[in-house]
């Protein structure tokens, strides 16, 4: 009895022990693994729920929880019960912020567009209402009821958003309410918005309504052109809104030549000349077309009978000269600007062809290239990416290449568990390439010095006897050749050739550029060798098995002496003698200790 419990308590003991150093090994694993790979989350910094925390069952046997608090708001439909804020906090949940930033808030652009709308009824109707008589006592109170929606906006531009706007000063951003109403109030901005909000509709009362008091109101010009800023910021394509801002400017200049054509028609007399406006048809569509042809010089137009209308019509000569000099002018900028990439693609494609065609090169290449040029530029909308990034500065590229590359470059096996700055550094350095169709990557035999991420399309690894049978295709976001970096000895060459199976954009990372990487990070190059060999290992492994060839053989292996030569040797050995044999054994154990 004795001795079966002192083996069962050994058992035990042992069996302890086991779980004992089982625990120690993963906890030392787990260790290790976090010191290789930072991001890798422990299970100890997962928080353990208190056991006081809780909920305590009530008498009735429910939890406290589960009961509707007295400020909490149920609604009953159908069979359910469902839990709704009340009104007040809606609306709590809408109020503006203390501070707006102009430059990245798209609330505050969507306000400015409903004063730009505001501005745009003022600077468009206020002539119109005043030339023509569109405006009779039947319609007044709706003209008036638009005309004091729009200084409403106006008022709850000036005391409600522009108070909250964002500055910079001294570098900081500042977003205390004192400090930004004093610099509103300091600004040429609210200067100019208190002007426009004159009342002027005062003399309404004395004058009755007339239309040019409200002129002030169309000097909130300011709102327009920052609406103009805030909008073409965020456009994918803002050279459309520049041709339709443009386009709008021409209109004007011809509504309000219409209008001032009507007013001196008016003033003349309707139909008391053959020059003024007869009055007959739609009167504003005649007189816009009247200003159509004088502004644009058409011709064509009646002679002038008085000295009013003679400096009338020069006045508008020399105006529509000027305008629409002016216009055209703009409208060129704006085109040009637009195309300027176009241009800039034309100019460098038309000095390839002109170059190659000098120098006589086959047609075969001058199609490959001119391929290049255009796949390369529909496809990137540009021909080299880094010309785009060289102005940002180095933070902002890094940005980018992290939000374009990461997710690519973070699934190399051969960088996980590097340090992470050390792949940021290394996604600056990635270059973009295009390849045609049938195009070779690399070769088979090159000296590899580059890594290859593929972006986008496909490439086919070729192997077999004659090197055109396909072994794999590789497609988006595979990545070959990156043992290539780390071999040592003037890299290793490459063992299969890669063609380009269409077209394809891969990213290229040198191997000089990763050497100057890993100068600031030696933990990382440690790691990466270590991994390099073991990848190189697991790849020369089955060639060795099978026999093929190995590591190189400097001095060859001697061939076996033959048997019966042996025997006369052993037998010259046991009889003493001296003689040419003798000398002769004497010299090949000289040569095999040698070799030895």
């Amino acid at each position: 009895r004795v001795g079966s419990a002192t083996s069962l308590s050994s058992a035990i003991i042992n069996s302890r022990l086991q779980e004992l150093v089982r625990l120690f090994r993963e906890r030392t694993e787990k260790v290790k693994q976090k010191l290789i790979d930072p991001d890798v989350t422990s299970d100890d910094e997962s928080p353990v729920a208190s056991p006081a925390a809780a909920p305590v069952p009530a008498p009735g046997g429910e939890l406290e929880e589960s009961k509707p608090s007295g400020d909490e708001h149920y609604c009953e439909m159908l069979c359910c019960t469902f839990k709704h804020q009340p009104w007040l906090g809606h609306l709590k949940s809408c109020q503006l912020p203390s501070s707006i930033d102009p430059l990245t808030n798209l609330m505050y652009v969507l306000w400015l567009f409903f004063v730009v709308m505001a501005w745009n009824w003022n600077c468009w109707l206020i002539p119109v209402r005043w030339a023509f008589p569109y405006q009779t006592p039947a319609n007044i109170h709706y003209w008036l009821l638009v005309d004091y929606l729009c200084d409403l906006i106006y008022l709850l531009d000036i005391l409600v958003f522009q108070t909250r706007l964002q500055f910079v000063q001294g570098g900081d951003i500042i977003t205390d309410k004192k400090a930004m109403k004093e610099n509103y109030l300091r600004s040429q901005r609210f200067k100019m918005d208190v002007l426009c909000l004159l009342p002027l509709d005062l003399f309404y009362f004395k004058f009755g309504v007339n239309p040019l008091l409200r002129f002030p109101r169309c000097l909130k010009y300011m709102a327009f052109f920052e609406f103009n800023t805030r909008l073409e910021a965020i456009l994918t394509k803002a050279y459309i809104y520049r041709v339709i801002r443009t386009t709008a400017y021409l209109l004007y200049s011809l509504h309000v030549n219409s209008c001032l054509y009507y007013w001196a028609s008016a003033y003349e007399g309707l139909g008391s000349t053959t020059w003024v406006y007869d009055g007959e048809g739609n009167s504003y569509i005649r007189c816009y077309y009247w200003a159509v042809k004088t502004l644009i010089t058409i011709g064509g137009l009646p002679d002038p009978k008085t000295l009013f209308e003679i400096i009338f019509q020069l006045l508008n000569y020399f105006t529509g000269v000027f305008a629409f000099s002016v216009m055209i002018g703009q409208m060129r900028d704006v085109v040009g600007a637009a195309t300027a990439g176009q241009t800039y693609y034309r100019s460098c494609m038309d000095s390839t062809i002109k170059y190659m065609n000098f120098y006589k090169i086959p047609k075969t290449v001058q199609n490959r290239v001119k391929t290049w040029y255009e796949y390369t530029w529909h496809s990137q909308g540009m021909l080299d990416e880094s010309e785009l990034l060289v102005q940002l500065p180095d933070k902002m590229r890094l940005d980018i290449a992290i939000d374009v590359n990461y997710n690519i470059v973070s699934k190399v096996a051969l960088f996980q568990g590097c340090d992470r700055q050390m792949i940021f550094d290394m996604l600056k350095r990635l270059r973009s390439v295009v390849y045609l169709p049938n195009d070779y990557v690399c070769k088979k035999g090159e000296i590899g010095r580059e890594m290859y991420i593929i972006q986008a399309g496909q490439v086919q690894v070729l192997g077999g006897p004659d090197g055109k049978a396909v072994l794999v295709t590789l497609k988006a976001g595979s990545v070959f050749g990156e043992i290539s970096l780390l071999a040592a000895g003037g890299g290793n060459r490459r063992t299969a050739n890669v063609v380009a199976h269409g077209f394809a954009n891969l990213f290229i990372l040198e191997k000089k550029d990763l050497n100057e990487i890993l100068v600031h990070y030696p933990e990382s190059q440690k790691l990466l060798r270590k991994k390099a060999k073991k990848m190189l290992k697991s790849n020369n492994k089955p060639r060795d098995e099978k026999g093929g060839p190995g590591d190189p053989v400097i001095i060859p292996p001697k061939a076996e002496t033959p048997k019966l030569f042996r025997a006369a040797l052993a037998a010259t050995g046991r009889t003493g003698g001296q003689g040419p044999l003798e000398r002769l054994r004497w010299r090949l154990k000289e040569l095999k200790a040698m070799q030895e």
